[in-house]
């Protein structure tokens, strides 16, 4: 996956597991499992989850993605 396609993903409201496993670029049971723990740590914070669903901010802090980083690859790409 690329920087743009990432961007692309993370612009989303909300993530799926699918979502998860591309971004972690993990399997189905390991992104099952993260999936739990980003759950858990959501709803310490007073979170109300959709089923299924997580923030996608959240998903972004805990992965530590680097925004800026890919918005600066993806316009060099360009």
């Amino acid at each position: 996956m690329n920087a743009k396609e990432t961007l692309e993903l993370i612009s989303k409201q909300w993530c799926n597991l699918d979502d998860l496993m591309k971004l972690s670029n993990l399997g189905i049971n390991n992104a099952f499992k993260l999936k739990k723990e980003i759950k858990t740590l959501c709803e310490e914070k007073g979170y109300l989850l959709p089923k299924g669903l997580l923030p996608m901010c959240e998903v972004v802090a805990y992965l530590k993605i680097n925004i800026d980083y890919l918005k600066e690859m993806s316009n060099n790409k360009s």
